[in-house]
């Protein structure tokens, strides 16, 4: 009983260093969110992780506990009762409870990552098609096309240029099948669907250069369906629009 109880302070005193060790908690394999949206996100899936660490510690614990505690020592018959009222109404109880919790923490989660700035510095058309994008700058009157390259290679991605700091509406329209906006760094990704209307904020906190994807198979050629989002301070983006417009209008 005595070594029982000595496993258990162990357990104790490690669980009790890893909750006390550091007050800012890994990122348990998701990159730093690079939007003030994706960070929400990033919260949950830090919440979600540490919940299961915890659930897979006292499941770990009540086997461990059961082997040690109730392991054979004599010849014996072991209590044959086949329930456990207590107990059952814990393990019936307690499970609702956390997928409870962990509900309502998904669902304010993802309307702060989707909820609408009501005044964005910019607003711009993200048109997907097969097999490439389009990003229509409505404010502003210009537009960059993506090129599609011939069946199986890879045509010219097209640039996405954003502000740091500042909200920008994107909307979101499909010109044939369903695709997916998604820059994997600002850990959020809404749906482009023929008829429906879909919008997103989008507000970077880093400048920097990042790659964004179709997330959503749409066909044959899905694979190169690849833009990039420059993302700049305030008067290189200003400066860059004003360069779309003396050149044309469409980049």
């Amino acid at each position: 009983m005595r070594r029982s109880l000595g496993a258990w302070r162990v357990v104790a005193v490690v669980v009790a260093t890893i909750a006390l060790a550091g007050c800012e908690l890994p990122g348990f394999g998701a990159p730093d969110p690079k939007s003030e949206e994706g960070e929400s996100v990033f919260s949950l899936w830090q919440g979600f992780f540490v919940a299961s660490i915890g659930v897979g510690l006292l499941v770990w614990g009540l086997i461990i506990y059961s082997a040690v505690r109730y392991r054979r020592r004599d010849d014996e018959m072991p209590s044959q009762k086949p329930y456990n009222i207590p107990v059952e109404v814990v393990y019936t109880v307690a499970p609702i409870l956390a997928v409870g919790v962990l509900f309502g923490f998904s669902v304010a989660a993802e309307n702060e990552a989707v909820d609408l700035d009501p005044d964005p510095v910019a607003h711009i058309d993200v048109v997907g098609f097969q097999w490439s994008w389009q990003f229509v700058y409505t404010d502003d009157d210009f537009t960059v096309t993506g090129e599609p390259g011939p069946s199986g290679e890879l045509g010219e991605p097209p640039e996405m240029v954003l502000p740091v700091d500042q909200p920008v509406q994107l909307e979101l329209i499909s010109t044939d099948v369903n695709h997916s906006f998604w820059v994997p760094d600002f850990l959020s990704k809404r749906d482009l669907i023929p008829g429906v209307d879909n919008s997103i904020t989008v507000t970077p906190t880093e400048t920097g250069t990042y790659i964004g994807r179709c997330a959503e198979f749409c066909g044959l050629d899905h694979w190169s369906m690849y833009f990039s989002v420059r993302v700049v301070p305030q008067d290189e983006y200003e400066a860059w629009v004003d360069e779309q417009i003396a050149a044309g209008g469409d980049g």
